[in-house]
C-alpha cells in the first residue's frame, strides 16, 4: 500500500512546505502552517476530458505561426454593462476563466446573477450555486426583476457533476459560486482546503479551456483584502477582478488586478439599488458632491484609473495636538508617503506642521494609490493650516520629489480636459505637464518647485 502523502500549507500565503516550521518564509507569519493530506494522483484524470476536446486536441497539436492565428474565431461578447466590460477590456472571451472576489456583501453574486439573466436571453447560460438554494436565488432575482425565463440554475458542489452537466447543456457561460464549496471526490480533504481549491480550480479551467466556456468563478477574500486560497489560482485563472466598497456607502468599485485580455487597474464604479448593482456612468460627478460652501483643507485632483481619468475631492484638517505624539491619519490614502510630503512640506515649503494632528480624506471611500495625489494633498494641508479656502474652481495634481520638485505624471493633457469638461478654470499642475497651446477655457500654471506652488495660492 502506496504511503499517503502530506503537505505544510500557510493559511495566510498559501505557500506550502515538505515539513513544518514555525515560520512562513514567503509572508513571515508565525504558526499559520497546518497540515494537508495529499490524496493519491489519480491515473484516469486526462481520460475525462477526451470527450469534452474532441476534435480540438488534434487541432491544437498543428504547429502554427502567431501571424496565421485567426483571432475572429474568438470573438469577445458583451456582458451587458458597460462598466463591467471596461473592466474585462472590452467583453468576455470565449475560453476565459474570470475570477471575482470581495468581501461579504460586496454584491458579488448579485452582479453576476444580473449578468447571466442577460446573457441567458441570447446564449445557454449556466448559474451553478454551492452557497444557496435554488429557492434562495429566485427570491433574489423575483425581488430584483430580473428575466429569469432562460438561465438555467444548478445547486451542486462536486467538480465532477458540475463537469458533466455542463458538457450536456453546453452553455456558453457558466458562474459558480464559489470555488471555496466546490469538491472533487479524489482529494482527500475537506473543501475550501488548498488542495481542493487548488485542483478544483484546475479541473473547471481545463474544461473551459478545451470546450471554450465562459467560466466565472467567485472567490472569497481573506481578512486583509486578498483572495484566500492557494496563490496559484490567480496564475491559473485568466482575469482576476475584486468587487470593494465600504459598508457605509452605497457605491461599490469594481477592480481588476490581472486581465491577460486587456489591461489591468481599471475600475468600474457601480451603485447598490433596489434593482441590484446599476452602472455609473460618470464616477466623477459621484465624487464631486462639494457643499456650497467653501471651506478651507479642500482641493480637487484627477486621478488616473486603467484608461479613465476620475476627479476626486482630497480634504485635510490640521488642529493642535494635545498629545505628545502628533497623530497623522490617512484615509484613502498611504500614511507613510503622508509622514514624507510631511518633511518635504517643512524642508522645502517653509511650513511647520510637527506638532499639529494631519488628518487627510479622499472624499467617496476611493483609494488612491499613485503619487499623482502629493501636490493636491499638501495644499490641501497648508490651505487647513492657514485656514484659508482654496477656489472651487481650482483643480490640482502633480508628484513632488524629496527635494521639493515637482514631477510629471501620466496622461497630464487628459487630465486637464476632463477637468475642463467639469467646469474647472484654473489648474496647477507639474511644468513639464503644461503645453504651449493649453486647454480652452482653462487657466493653467506651470510649477517646477514646491514654492512655486506654495506662491501660487497665496
Amino acid at each position: 500500500m502506496a504511503k499517503q502523502k502530506s503537505a505544510y500549507v500557510c493559511s495566510d500565503c498559501g505557500s506550502d512546505y515538505t515539513k513544518w516550521q514555525g515560520q512562513c518564509s514567503d509572508c513571515n507569519a508565525w504558526n499559520t502552517l497546518s497540515e494537508v493530506r495529499l490524496g493519491p494522483t489519480p491515473t484516469n484524470r486526462g481520460a475525462k476530458f477526451e470527450s469534452y476536446a474532441g476534435s480540438a486536441t488534434s487541432a491544437a497539436t498543428e504547429l502554427q505561426t502567431l501571424a496565421d492565428i485567426d483571432l475572429n474565431a474568438v470573438p469577445r461578447f458583451s456582458s451587458g454593462t458597460h462598466e463591467f466590460d471596461r473592466v474585462l477590456g472590452g467583453g468576455f472571451v470565449p475560453g476565459s476563466v474570470v475570477l471575482i472576489g470581495g468581501n461579504p456583501g460586496a454584491g458579488k453574486s448579485t452582479v453576476l446573477l444580473q449578468t447571466l439573466c442577460y446573457l441567458a436571453q441570447q446564449m445557454p447560460a449556466l448559474y451553478i450555486t454551492g452557497e444557496e438554494s435554488l429557492q434562495q436565488v429566485a427570491m433574489r432575482a423575483q425581488r430584483l426583476k430580473l428575466p429569469t425565463e432562460h438561465l438555467k440554475m444548478l445547486s451542486e458542489t462536486s467538480v465532477e457533476s458540475i463537469c458533466a452537466t455542463a458538457q450536456k447543456m453546453q452553455p456558453k457561460v457558466m458562474v459558480v459560486d464559489s470555488i471555496q464549496v466546490v469538491h472533487m471526490a479524489d482529494i482527500a480533504s475537506a473543501p475550501g482546503s488548498v488542495s481542493q481549491v487548488r485542483e478544483s480550480a484546475a479541473f473547471l479551467t481545463r474544461f473551459a479551456k478545451q470546450t471554450g466556456t465562459v467560466l466565472i468563478l467567485v472567490g472569497h477574500v481573506t481578512k486583509d483584502g486578498s483572495l484566500a486560497g492557494p496563490k496559484v489560482l490567480e496564475h491559473m485563472i485568466d482575469c482576476s477582478i475584486l468587487l470593494e466598497g465600504s459598508d457605509d456607502s452605497r457605491f461599490r468599485t469594481l477592480r481588476g488586478s490581472k486581465n491577460r485580455f486587456g489591461a489591468v487597474n481599471e475600475l468600474g464604479v457601480f451603485a447598490m439599488t433596489e434593482q441590484g448593482l446599476k452602472e455609473v456612468k460618470n464616477p466623477s460627478a459621484i465624487f464631486l458632491q462639494r457643499s456650497e460652501k467653501v471651506a478651507s483643507g479642500s482641493v480637487v485632483m484627477v486621478m488616473w484609473e486603467g484608461t479613465r481619468p476620475l476627479l476626486v475631492e482630497i480634504q485635510a484638517l490640521v488642529d493642535d495636538s494635545n498629545m505628545g505624539n502628533p497623530r497623522r491619519v490617512a484615509v484613502g490614502l498611504d500614511q507613510n508617503r503622508l509622514s514624507m510630503l510631511l518633511a518635504v512640506l517643512h524642508r522645502h515649503g517653509g511650513i511647520m506642521v510637527g506638532d499639529q494632528d494631519v488628518f487627510v480624506n479622499v472624499v467617496g471611500g476611493v483609494k488612491i494609490i499613485e503619487t499623482s495625489a502629493d501636490l493636491s494633498l499638501l495644499l490641501a494641508i497648508v490651505s487647513s493650516f492657514r485656514d484659508r479656502p482654496l477656489p472651487q474652481d481650482l483643480m490640482v495634481f502633480g508628484e513632488v520629489g524629496l527635494s521639493g520638485e515637482i514631477r510629471p505624471v501620466p496622461s497630464g493633457q487628459e487630465r486637464l480636459r476632463e477637468a475642463a469638461k467639469h467646469g474647472f478654470k484654473r489648474a496647477i499642475v507639474p511644468a513639464a505637464n503644461a503645453t504651449k497651446s493649453g486647454v480652452a477655457g482653462m487657466e493653467v500654471v506651470a510649477v517646477k518647485t514646491l514654492s512655486e506652488a506654495l506662491s501660487a495660492i497665496d
